[in-house]
């Protein structure tokens, strides 16, 4: 699939996200990678390449930033499974949000490396 059309769509699935990750470092994709887990569980382990962290206890201290980031280019979303992300998807759509992609099945979905600080 081409980079430009998951970039398009609402939601990618850990495989065309790790696509996503790699034509970044190529320099063949712009968007934003965000973990809306909550700081604990991202201390555990997180996704490779995972631009911010945004817990969704705090939602309401940056749910603006979002909704203009996602005017700018694409921002995805990546939680434990997928469910928060579809939550704060559909929030920020209904708010004004643009370009925003739920990575489905979150990081319990993902095969490849997982970052451990």
């Amino acid at each position: 699939m081409q980079i430009e059309t998951l970039l398009e769509g609402e939601a990618v699935n850990s495989a065309e996200l790790e696509t996503l990750l790699e034509a970044r470092e190529k320099g063949e994709a712009d968007f934003t990678l965000v973990d809306v887990r909550e700081v604990f569980e991202y201390d555990q382990g997180h996704l490779p390449g995972v631009d911010l962290l945004r817990p969704t206890s705090t939602f309401s201290d940056w749910a603006a930033e979002l909704i203009e980031m996602s005017r700018r280019k694409p921002v995805v979303l990546t939680c434990r499974t997928g469910n928060r992300t579809g939550q704060v998807q559909r929030i920020l759509l209904q708010n004004g949000a643009e370009k925003l992609i739920d990575h489905r099945g979150g990081i319990m979905a993902w095969h490849g490396d997982i970052v451990r600080d």
